[in-house]
């Protein structure tokens, strides 16, 4: 085997791994398990799936670093809430801010880890160039994920927890959180590709030996 899919298989299995760990504690000590379910399971079954195909489809190291890092979001997210997410107080309070930004971050990463995975594929597995149309076809495909996201949130809540809606959303009394939270999707999806592009282009290049990605 190359040196270099030795070295990506060890730290694909160290990631999943954590992610393991992450899990365990995140559902062990989870104030509530719809939530925990909610937020962490989607993306536990997102590993699965990139962990079977990784046979036909070797992903970046970088997707993978992403992704790992995303669902240790989302299990902070399962254990506490995103509005109860631990955060130093005197943090929040030097940044001049009302709530817990614990929810904005994650929304800021429901868009930067997916742009990043979408750029990916459309790239290797679409044969498209990088440049101007897949910026804005991946920005566009991270804006809709975001607002999909919201409407289902919307429709468990409705369904599920209609007298606790705001508490449950983790909304923390702002009117305006679900654009808020997409806008924070979109900017992660723009800066992901503006920072991480060449990087993601290197990494790319290391799975499939090519010059091109």
């Amino acid at each position: 085997m190359d040196p270099t899919h030795r070295a990506s298989d060890r730290l694909f299995f160290a990631l999943m791994a954590i992610c393991v760990a992450l899990a365990t504690w995140s559902g062990l000590g989870a104030n509530d398990k719809a939530t925990w379910a909610f937020e962490v399971l989607p993306m536990g079954i997102v590993l699965v799936v990139f962990a079977v195909r990784r046979s036909g489809f070797r992903s970046s190291n970088l997707a993978y670093v992403l992704l790992a890092w995303f669902f240790f979001i989302q299990c902070l997210g399962g254990r506490y809430t995103f509005a109860e997410v631990p955060f130093p107080e005197a943090l929040r309070e030097w940044l001049g801010l009302d709530r817990n930004p614990a929810d904005r971050i994650g929304h800021f990463f429901q868009g930067f880890v997916p742009a990043i995975l979408l750029r990916e594929w459309l790239i290797r597995r679409r044969s498209m160039q990088p440049g101007g149309t897949v910026f804005w076809l991946v920005t566009g495909c991270c804006l809709g994920f975001s607002a999909a996201y919201e409407l289902l949130e919307m429709a468990v809540v409705m369904l599920f927890y209609p007298e606790a809606g705001p508490e449950w959303l983790g909304m923390q009394g702002d009117a305006w959180d679900a654009q808020k939270d997409m806008a924070m999707a979109v900017s992660g999806a723009v800066l992901a590709q503006l920072l991480l592009g060449r990087l993601h282009d290197r990494s790319m290049r290391n799975v499939t030996g090519n010059e091109n990605p």
